[in-house]
């Protein structure tokens, strides 16, 4: 171990919201090995003393997870706390970090290694960069490393709770009290009262008071004998439910601030850490999570009328989130017709080249991983919209792909109602590939079936047709070569004269892409036959 001297990562930089960037180190080869020994070692000493609080990259732990708890423990908050680490993972400070790893591990030459992968520092641009603080993005060990030093931080939370907390149980409504008690009287002189016309006007005037007391909530909401904080992280974004007033959100807000500033030398973002009123949507991990506000009834297991609704978190699906993701995926066309919005389907012209079978995989594992990951939201079935965009484009990308109509696309793949791509698996039988069309019901936790990895299609078919498989090959599909691979493309199959032997085997695949060595590209290109 001793002689083990960490490489620069090389840097990859993408580029964020609002402009920013962010780079993500790529560790060489025999860091990656060193470092998952290392994060399994760490795993082993540390998960069993993480708080259940925490959700972010760990085992049986995901988004949905602490989207769930969210849903089950924040019920009646009042206040919304989103909190934002700014730059966590680039502000991470090592000299912290190793004395937290200190405090439990006592072999000098493991902490040493960790500190060599810490330093390693990257290259970028053919320029050597030392790193002073943070985890390397794309390490392995970073994400476990992120939470053992946020774990300080939940269990300073963890404690933050039992103080702030405080009372047992809410006043009762004074309203309600009174309902209550004109109820009580009037039930006492029915048991009383021998008269039928009069027990039925002492029955409906009791209706009406149940009814009429369906419109308040039990307790007393401005009751500030009660307190109460809720707590949810997943990697550096957390949420902090509060029920009490917004001085006490400011406070928090405040406290932790100086928490992070003193003891990690982490900031808190000011223009992502925001004190939000539970009616209105504070973002969570993709969802808007609210509470409901609801009148509606409904029988408990005693078969008394309560609002079983009333403050229950909701978790939604937003226009603006499915927006987004068509966008980026350039299925969609937005344009404005008379004032409004309108969302087009658009076929995706870069997908041209794939087989057919790898066309209707691609659009089944966009729908399917979107779907799973906001399958628990209250509003799910709202993701047909966003199923009925993308359905269209397939039908497009089909239509361009052949230079055909949409309708002729839709005649041809669609029996039953159920489109659908044949192809011939690797026994040899003609089997066929369904698009989705299974519906968008409402899970209360994300299928672990329901996953949004694209299948292997060169696998299923038995065959090379795929276009990752064809250049894989390393064999040229105009002269037999094995060399480095490039793709020659037509824009139309119709305008291949068929004179020379590339357009002849263009012609006869029925492709308008062609794996060819470097020879033959450039051959092709300069309008010479191949030898």
């Amino acid at each position: 171990m001793r002689r083990i001297s960490r490489n620069p990562h090389s840097e990859f930089t993408f580029r964020r919201k609002m402009g920013k960037k962010r780079p993500l180190g790529i560790p060489s080869l025999m860091d990656k090995l060193l470092q998952e020994v290392v994060r399994m070692i760490l795993e082993a000493i540390y998960e069993g003393s993480f708080e259940y609080t925490s959700h972010g990259f760990r085992p049986q732990r995901s988004p949905q997870t602490a989207l769930s708890s969210i849903q089950r423990s924040f019920n009646g908050t009042k206040w919304f706390i989103e909190g934002d680490i700014k730059g966590f993972f680039d502000h991470i400070n090592h000299e912290i970090l190793i004395a937290i790893l200190s405090e439990r591990i006592s072999d000098e030459r493991f902490l040493r290694l960790i500190r060599k992968f810490l330093n390693a520092g990257y290259m970028e641009d053919q320029v050597f960069h030392k790193s002073y603080s943070g985890t390397p993005q794309g390490g392995i060990i970073s994400p476990i490393l992120a939470n053992i030093y946020l774990d300080k931080f939940d269990k300073y939370i963890k404690a933050y709770i039992k103080h702030f907390n405080k009372g047992k149980r809410r006043k009762e409504n004074p309203i309600v009290k009174r309902l209550g008690q004109r109820k009580a009287k009037l039930v006492a002189e029915l048991r009383n009262t021998v008269d039928k016309t009069t027990r039925q006007l002492l029955l409906a005037k009791i209706r009406g008071i149940v009814k009429e007391r369906l419109n308040y909530p039990a307790a007393d909401e401005m009751d500030d004998s009660i307190k109460r904080l809720k707590y949810i992280r997943y990697a550096d974004d957390f949420l902090i439910g509060v029920i009490g007033s917004k001085q006490d959100c400011i406070q928090i807000k405040e406290d932790i601030k100086q928490f992070m500033a003193d003891k990690l030398k982490l900031e808190l973002s000011d223009e992502k850490t925001l004190i939000t009123h539970a009616r209105k949507h504070a973002k969570f991990l993709g969802y808007d999570v609210f509470v409901r506000k609801s009148n509606d009834a409904r029988r408990d297991k005693n078969g008394h009328l309560t609002r079983s609704l009333d403050h229950k978190i909701v978790l939604y699906v937003t226009t603006e989130t499915m927006r987004k993701k068509l966008l980026e995926y350039d299925a969609v066309k937005i344009v404005r017709q008379n004032g409004k919005e309108v969302w087009k389907p658009k076929g995706r012209s870069y997908m041209r080249c794939l087989d057919d079978l790898e066309i209707i995989s691609q659009y089944n594992a966009e729908i399917m991983g979107f779907y799973n990951y906001y399958s628990i939201a209250n509003n799910s079935p709202v993701i047909d919209s966003f199923y009925h965009i993308m359905e269209y484009s397939m039908y497009k990308t089909y239509a361009a792909k052949y230079t055909t109509s949409k309708k002729k696309i839709i005649a041809k793949y669609k029996k039953n109602g159920v489109f659908s791509i044949p192809y011939t698996n690797k026994k040899g039988y003609e089997v066929k590939r369904e698009f989705y069309d299974k519906g968008f019901k409402r899970k209360e936790l994300p299928n672990r079936y329901l996953n949004d990895k694209l299948p292997n299609t060169v696998a299923i078919t038995g065959g090379r047709n795929g276009l990752i498989a064809r250049l894989s090959a390393r064999v040229c599909e105009n002269c037999g070569a094995t060399d480095h691979l490039e793709m020659h493309h037509v824009r139309k199959l119709k305008d291949l004269k068929g004179k020379s032997d590339w357009e002849i085997k263009m012609i006869s695949r029925n492709r308008k892409t062609l794996a060819v060595c470097s020879a033959c590209h450039h051959k092709i290109h300069s309008g010479r036959k191949s030898d």
